[in-house]
């Protein structure tokens, strides 16, 4: 695919988060799955994708993300059966690609004890 100036700034960007905002239809899942393909395939960073947290706006957003990324790497896998590969497929179910709120009530659950709060809330 080719990127845009912008696009690949978004891809390439390392040691720090980022925030993507375009509108609908502009490719801001596809950057963004090659910029976590591209974290994660690099190996000399070290990163599993169930390491990231990928927050999105709506629970389709996120369940399309999580499929274009497995996708992504059954297709690379086919191409060379490389071990981290097959490692970030297996991985994939525990990745954390989620909306704010889903994460926050996660958090909020694993920690109701420290924030005295029911854990059934």
């Amino acid at each position: 695919m080719k990127w845009t100036d912008k696009q690949k700034q978004v891809i390439d960007t390392r040691d720090r988060n980022i925030l993507v905002s375009a509108a609908a239809g502009s490719g801001k899942t596809a950057v963004l799955v090659e910029r976590i393909i591209s974290m994660i395939t690099d190996e000399s960073l070290g990163i599993n994708v169930d390491e990231l947290l990928v927050v999105t706006f709506t629970r389709a957003a996120a369940a399309e993300m999580k499929e274009r990324l497995r996708e992504r790497l059954e297709e690379m896998q086919k191409e060379s059966n490389n071990e981290n590969i097959v490692r970030q497929l297996a991985l994939l179910n525990n990745a954390t690609i989620t909306t704010i709120d889903s994460f926050c009530a996660k958090i909020v659950k694993e920690n109701f004890d420290k924030v005295d709060l029911d854990p059934g809330y």
